[in-house]
């Protein structure tokens, strides 16, 4: 007997690590489903940009890149923490298997929000001219309340997303998220193409721009509702019986129309409860998602800051609204690609919190100093190659992307966001697994201060170029702040070497094989009269990819990167390490 029970538990055991087991890889797979959906949205969301200025023209792009910000915020301060909240709540009900318990979750979410949704929905509105008057442009009017309505659509679905993501299943979220952007960005060009064709002005073609926010919330919601349906029909018998009380549970049975009956009877004497419980659960959802929606709103506000700041300064100086708006859509030609950097170098992100974490809590300091250490390193490599590639290549990219050269220089200027703006990110995440959480917000604030004093002192005296300057300052501020604060928290050392000797010979063999690029290629081209724009994107083209190239090797051969480095990408390890190793082009390690 002694040894049948030592067998059940050794099988017990055996079966709790498989489910470990199996939670733990279900749990992987969901969040990489869900970093690449994240991935593939933002990259749609950012490559939308460059249609709307080829087709409508740098005005409406500016009217554009007034408003959506201000969408963006306040759809952050309304609904960014209660995914959160209501996954965080929605995984305990389901560890009591309380399924009815999740789903009432789910009720006082969706009406907490809903309310919360109109409400912001009548302040953009009908507050719109007011807004737009704090803005200084009067075509921002339109805009504004075309991009209102998905205010009426966003708050439901974030409370769904939160649901699944209690459960542990990402899929929901994953397919909504790619679903949504897709049918915003269809809807944005459809408008965009029509409107433009029955020659609207551009605060209309501005606000069928934005309009596409609500098509795709609904396009969203739909998706989940369509999840949310088959996931409540597969629930729905073991919900009915968690409902009855197992006194009336028989085994042969119930008589006809007993079980009815009950759940009637249930349903009364639980009523109350139900209620009490459902604002209990208002009290406490709201609670925990107030600080994560505050966290949430720091980097929108950042680029808010031009928004309400930028159309004034430059009409004041200009002396035309319609100037301002088409100087503020050249200033926002090289944020798209900015964003694109920021999105590749930290996709790394999701790999530090938890690998800084793991090492947090088993207390080895010395695993999260050299952690850290090497996760700067790479950020400040990355950025700092696409910084100078981007600002070398600024004029063919400019032709390339936009149909003109104009503000070339406020976007190589701009390029060098995506070298602080990838430090900021990827400093903020380490700060995040080693538990320094307020910092990386504090450290934006204090960029938004920057920023906001920036624009005001260098705007009179270079326009938009100054609006540039001040972003770099700003973002190489909170940056800086990070690092600091990184230093203090986790005791790591930054060599002089690997962040400024080699990668300097790296840039500089970079930059030398560009100028001589783009200095034959205007030969060649006039010589064979290649139209201008074919040109630029040639050189653009080629330029990226042999810029990179040259860039790496040269890191590589000067052992700035080393096998460490690599094994933080391991799709890349695994293809380049051969090749590498007979080329002898990396350190084994460090």
């Amino acid at each position: 007997m002694r040894a049948t029970f030592k067998e059940q538990n050794q099988q017990k055991e055996g079966l709790q690590r498989n489910g470990d087991g199996k939670q733990g890889n279900k749990l992987l797979k969901g969040a990489a489903l869900l970093g690449g959906a994240a991935v593939l949205s933002k990259l749609l969301g950012t490559l939308q940009k460059i249609p709307l200025q080829n087709v409508a023209g740098d005005v409406a792009f500016g009217i554009y890149n007034a408003v959506y910000p201000l969408y963006i915020l306040i759809l952050f301060a309304a609904t960014a923490g209660f995914p959160v909240a209501v996954s965080k709540f929605v995984a305990e009900r389901v560890i009591e298997e309380d399924h009815p318990g999740a789903k009432r979750i789910v009720v006082v979410s969706s009406a907490l929000l809903m309310s919360t949704g109109f409400l912001l929905f009548l302040l953009l509105y009908f507050g719109a001219e007011t807004i737009a008057g704090w803005i200084g442009i009067s075509q921002t009017v339109t805009a504004i309340r075309s991009v209102s309505f998905a205010l009426l659509l966003s708050p439901v679905l974030a409370v769904l997303r939160g649901y699944f993501q209690g459960y542990q299943n990402m899929v929901p979220t994953a397919v909504s998220q790619v679903i949504e952007q897709l049918i915003r960005v269809i809807t944005m060009v459809a408008l965009l193409l029509y409107l433009v064709a029955l020659a609207y002005d551009e605060a209309w073609i501005a606000a069928g721009a934005t309009f596409g926010s609500v098509t795709g919330s609904g396009a969203g919601l739909v998706v989940m509702a369509v999840f949310w349906h088959r996931e409540r029909r597969s629930l729905r018998v073991k919900h009915v019986r968690s409902e009855l009380p197992a006194s009336i549970e028989q085994k042969g049975g119930m008589e006809p129309g007993s079980e009815q009956d009950a759940k009637k009877a249930i349903a009364a004497g639980l009523e109350t409860e139900q209620v009490i419980s459902s604002w209990q659960w208002a009290k406490r959802i709201t609670l925990y998602a107030i600080p994560v929606c505050l966290g949430a709103i720091v980097v929108p506000l950042l680029t808010l800051v031009d928004t309400f700041t930028m159309p004034r300064l430059l009409e004041a100086s200009l002396g035309s609204e319609l100037e301002a708006m088409r100087q503020f859509g050249l200033y926002n030609r090289g944020f798209p690609l900015v964003q694109l950097v920021v999105m590749v170098a930290s996709s790394m992100s999701a790999v530090l919190v938890p690998a800084i974490a793991e090492a947090k809590i088993s207390g080895r300091v010395d695993i999260i100093r050299f952690r850290a250490e090497m996760s700067v390193r790479l950020a400040w490599l990355i950025g700092l190659g696409a910084s100078f590639g981007l600002a070398f290549l600024a004029v063919p990219i400019n032709l390339m992307l936009y149909t003109s050269t104009e503000a070339s220089w406020t976007m190589a200027v701009l390029a060098f966001t995506a070298l602080f703006s990838t430090l900021n990110a990827v400093s903020a995440s380490v700060l995040q697994g080693a538990g320094a959480i307020r910092t990386p917000a504090n450290a934006l604030l204090v960029a938004i201060v920057l920023k906001a004093l920036g624009n005001v002192v260098l705007m009179p005296r270079w326009g938009i170029d100054g609006a540039a300057l001040s972003a770099v300052i700003a973002y190489a501020a909170a940056a800086g702040l990070n690092l600091v604060q990184l230093r203090r928290s986790t005791g790591v050392r930054f060599a002089l070497r690997p962040y400024a000797v080699s990668p300097t010979l790296g840039v500089g063999l970079m930059g030398g094989g560009l100028a001589a690029l783009q200095g034959l290629a205007m030969l060649a081209s006039a010589a064979w009269h290649v139209p201008e724009r074919w040109s630029a994107s040639a050189i653009a083209l080629v330029g990226v990819a042999g810029g990179a190239a040259v860039y790496a090797l040269a890191l590589l051969r000067s052992g700035s990167i080393s096998r460490e480095e690599l094994r933080l990408m391991p799709e890349l390890d695994r293809k380049l390490a051969s090749v590498l190793a007979k080329l002898r082009l990396t350190n084994r390690d460090k």
